[in-house]
């Protein structure tokens, strides 16, 4: 029998020990841990499967129980005749046969509880974001560990309650297996007195992080994970903590006419030390050389070896001659972080206007190849105009610079959602993660290519994969709830999108996102709520925003509704003739039942070169109709026939 359940493993410490010091006491102890144990266990509707040794195995049907029962037992037994118990609590699937449970979540459970120190209850993120909207239930964050048998780092959390032990990251040390050349670069702190120069020290810091990701034996977290710490105090073990490294690089620029002066420190992430830190005064023309040298310090700091021919060249390549034109690189980066179709358009205007000074600037085309594959694939922009811009800039700066992942990255964007060239697409894409293993935002792209292709398991692996490498980052966090959600893993999504809004919490798509999931489950009165709260953060483009609202009145049956919501979409679509809505037009006619009138539109995208469509029908709001035979002939269109 299979059965999603809560996992409660508790243990009592040092029982061996005492049994050869003291059998007598070590038995009352036992007696009188099973005592408690059998009647918290009981009062919580939990069952105790088994007891082995010293500890024993219960499940419950209710997260929110197994942590208020562990809290119980704890408090307990810390009172006297005391007994150190140690508790891990996971959620998952699990089989029972004969009394005898099995299954993955069985193993996490155990290692969670052996990760714990007596007096404490340990949990895991799963049962965390159960728990977390409680008021009586407050939990600590430990951060990732390695343990034993475990493919990947686990999110622990401690339950802080009164009488309850939480210990510190340190007290941990020898439990786990330890980060090491594991480095986090935090977004260097603009000390100009312009604040315009903010993209300045935080270009330096993508510069130098980029350089970091290409050395061997050492491992670099993505940048959007680190800049999320930006302009906040955060102690730096709890940096260390949050993303699993063991040395952090952080900084300092100031620069003033032609001069610039650089603050750099290492340090030693589980105790903040200092392990070295210089200052380089230098003119701007030596900025590459600054760059350089502070890499090879790293290595040398980190252990890393440097071939060679690493010793040979310089690490950083040089990547403008014009100095006005890395500059200009520069503010571009700064703009496109910012992640939204007005700023892409700004990023590019200063890509363009670096590559207008210097023509051989292949960092400049690849991203201002990247800018444009943005556009053209959220209809910010016609395809047909943006992905052949994407294709002559990604094959410049291919040429310019073989090794340049972004280059691959972009060409492969556009054989993905473009092309349709699946195959160019997947070659393409893989061979820029072997430029730069840790370049999520390729990640987050090769999973649409095994979403879109049938391959739903590899879609959902890959992006757990970046997550654990960019736990922090907004499209990472994004895509895993999207990849989730197409997969049918509804509450796993949901689960995500609350995550994503915990971290980002007036960011729309996750509003949205949670949107989806919880009228995928069924409710799509309250789904019908969250849209509305979407729409109304639209206030100077009422008529934006409106596909899922559209979406959610059709299945509450409140079709005129639904219909204003069309209108209003065709209303945009004749004021901005550029942007392309057919999409959105065709989910809202399958939620009303019409399936003419949404092939109508669907077939639209596929002429227009709307490459999200490969995607998007991957969808829930999709699933009915994946058996018409127009499904199919929308798949051969886009030469999927032999992958779905």
């Amino acid at each position: 029998m299979r059965q999603l359940a809560a996992i409660m493993f508790s243990d009592m410490f040092g029982f061996t020990a005492l049994m050869q010091q003291n059998e007598q006491l070590a038995n009352s102890k036992r007696i009188r841990y099973k005592e408690v144990l059998e009647t918290s266990v009981s009062a919580y509707s939990g069952k105790i499967l088994q007891y082995y040794g010293d500890g024993a195995l219960s499940i419950f049907n209710s997260a929110i129980d197994s942590v208020n029962c562990a809290v119980e037992i704890q408090q307990k037994l810390l009172l006297e005749p005391r007994v150190d118990l140690r508790i891990g609590i996971h959620t998952g699937d699990i089989s029972i046969e004969n009394e005898t449970i099995y299954g993955n979540g069985v193993n996490l459970a155990s290692r969670i509880e052996s990760l714990a120190v007596p007096g404490s209850v340990f949990i895991s993120e799963k049962v965390y974001d159960e728990i977390k909207n409680q008021d009586q239930i407050i939990a600590r964050e430990m951060g990732f560990f390695e343990l034993k048998n475990i493919s990947k780092p686990l999110r622990i959390f401690a339950i802080d309650k009164t009488g309850l032990v939480v210990p510190s990251r340190s007290e941990l040390k020898g439990k786990t297996t330890q980060p090491s050349n594991r480095l986090a670069v935090l977004p260097f702190v603009n000390m100009s007195a312009d604040p315009e120069n903010e993209y300045f020290s935080d270009g330096i810091t993508e510069e130098l992080l980029n350089t970091l990701t290409k050395l061997d034996g050492l491992q670099v977290t993505s940048r959007t994970s680190a800049f999320a710490f930006k302009g906040k105090n955060t102690d730096i073990r709890e940096i260390g903590s949050q993303l699993n490294v063991d040395r952090i690089l952080e900084g300092s620029v100031r620069k003033s006419g032609n001069r610039v002066r650089i603050t750099t420190q290492l340090i030693n992430a589980t105790d903040g030390y200092h392990i070295w830190s210089e200052t380089f005064d230098r003119d701007l023309t030596d900025i590459f050389e600054v760059q350089d040298e502070i890499s090879r310090i790293i290595a040398n700091k980190c252990r890393v070896n440097l071939t060679s021919k690493d010793l040979e060249n310089p690490l950083i390549k040089t990547p403008a001659k014009n100095l006005e034109a890395y500059n200009l690189f520069l503010k571009g980066l700064h703009f496109y972080n910012k992640i939204t179709p007005a700023d892409f358009k700004k990023a590019i205007d200063c890509f363009e206007e670096a590559i207008a000074l210097e023509p051989d600037y292949a960092n400049a085309y690849a991203m201002a190849a990247a800018g444009y594959a943005f556009l053209g694939s959220t209809g910010q922009m016609h395809p047909n105009e943006a992905f052949v811009i994407v294709h002559r800039y990604s094959d410049k700066a291919i040429k310019l610079d073989g090794s340049l992942s972004t280059g691959y990255a972009t060409k492969g964007s556009a054989y993905l959602l473009y092309d349709w060239d699946w195959k160019k697409a997947y070659d393409s894409l893989i061979k820029a993660i072997d430029l730069n293993s840790s370049a999520t935002d390729v990640h987050h792209m090769l999973s649409f290519y095994y979403m879109i292709t049938g391959r739903k398991k590899d879609s959902v692996d890959i992006m757990e994969k970046a997550y654990l490498a960019d736990p922090l980052s907004p499209i990472v966090n994004k895509t895993l709830t999207d990849v989730y959600l197409f997969s049918g893993r509804t509450d796993d999504a949901l689960r995500q999108a609350d995550l994503l809004l915990e971290l980002y919490p007036d960011m729309r798509v996750a509003m949205e996102l949670k949107g989806w999931c919880i009228g995928v489950k069924g409710d799509w009165k309250k789904a019908a709520e969250i849209f509305e709260e979407v729409h109304r953060t639209f206030i100077k483009h009422p008529l934006k925003g409106l596909a899922p609202l559209g979406c959610a009145y059709a299945n509450l049956g409140e079709t005129e509704k639904a219909m204003d919501c069309i209108r209003k979409l065709e209303q945009l679509q004749n004021e901005e003739p550029q942007t392309v809505l057919d999409m959105d037009l065709a989910m809202i006619w399958m939620s009303l039942g019409e399936k003419d009138k949404a092939f109508h539109y669907l077939f639209q995208c596929v002429e227009k070169k709307m490459g999200t469509i490969a995607i998007i029908m991957a969808h829930p709001m999709f699933k009915a109709v994946t058996d018409d035979p127009r499904f199919k002939e929308l798949n051969e269109k886009m030469g999927l026939e032999d992958y779905n």
